[in-house]
């Protein structure tokens, strides 16, 4: 183990699982990813096993119970804290989130920052699409 786990929720994220995984597994310093995949029908979560079967720092949890992204965020930090990593985070599978920052983002941890946020809002942060005053709320 890395020390660094990435909880990555997903539903239907086919498209995108495959290049936001590899964008991951090439960061340094090293992470290990975790997919939660409620069960996606276009296959996100079969990709993302075919991935895990040929990389050992991939993980995949496969629900089917009650779905949704909390739930799912939820039952990957319980399993990333389980297993023993120093630092958790959660990274959206839209790449939205962009994978180059979370380095920065680790060294502060290790600097000793209790908290470290990424968000869209702040200096350097981007709103690709308009959520809305009651999504960015």
């Amino acid at each position: 183990m890395s020390g660094v786990t990435v909880v990555v929720p997903t539903y239907n994220e086919a498209e995108n699982i495959s290049v936001l995984v590899e964008r991951l597994l090439a960061l340094e310093p090293q992470v290990d990813v975790l997919v939660v995949d409620d069960h996606s029908p276009d296959g996100t979560g079969s990709i993302a096993q075919g991935m895990a079967e040929r990389e050992p720092r991939l993980t995949v949890i496969d629900r089917s119970g009650p779905r949704g992204y909390a739930r799912a965020s939820i039952e990957g930090l319980r399993a990333a804290i389980a297993r023993g990593g120093e630092f958790v985070c959660t990274m959206d599978a839209d790449l939205s989130h962009d994978p180059d920052v979370l380095p920065g983002l680790v060294e502060r941890a290790r600097a000793g920052a209790d908290l470290v946020i990424g968000s869209r809002y702040v200096d350097g942060g981007e709103l690709v699409v308009d959520w809305g005053p009651v999504r960015r709320a």
